[in-house]
């Protein structure tokens, strides 16, 4: 009879690695195959609302799209400041920060509104994105499938990198 005393050896040694545990042994197997070390893209989400808005949806609907492109999220902002020029929200300032920290790569919105309805002051908090290192990034949310929750065929899009307008 064959013993299968080494299988439940292997399974409880697989059960006590941690996430952590997996993820260096993995680091340390590509080191030794000579592989260099693949750092993970990060975004910070940024969403921003009327006081009293619920905006559980488009924080999920960001998150689902940083997942889909295999982006780790740094962190999720959310402010209620409604019509609040983008000079004057910390959160927004925040989300540069973790840019201009090298944190995140991108700050992720689901709309430009989101930052700001009036293009000059979109196009300025862009550009100090893109100095801090990173992009503004938003994501057409009507071209996601049929826009129904649980549609098998929703495929997020390519991801939309706003670029600050020409100086004026």
């Amino acid at each position: 009879m064959v013993s299968d005393k080494s299988a439940q050896t292997q399974e409880r040694a697989r059960a006590r690695r941690t996430e952590g545990d997996l993820r260096r042994r993995r680091a340390l197997a590509d080191a030794a195959a000579g592989m260099p070390p693949i750092e993970r893209f990060h975004c910070v989400i940024y969403l921003c609302g009327a006081p009293g808005t619920d905006i559980a949806g488009p924080r999920e609907e960001c998150a689902e799209y940083a997942e889909a492109f295999g982006w780790g999220i740094t962190d999720v902002i959310e402010e209620r400041v409604g019509l609040l020029p983008p000079q004057g929200r910390e959160g927004l300032k925040r989300a540069v920060e973790h840019v201009r920290s090298e944190a995140a790569g991108a700050v992720l919105t689901s709309c430009r509104s989101m930052i700001s309805s009036v293009p000059q002051e979109f196009d300025e908090v862009a550009r100090e994105v893109e100095k801090a290192g990173g992009s503004c990034t938003s994501w057409p949310r009507h071209s996601v499938g049929n826009g129904r929750r649980g549609d098998p065929a929703r495929v997020p899009p390519r991801p939309v990198h706003h670029r600050a307008g020409p100086d004026i």
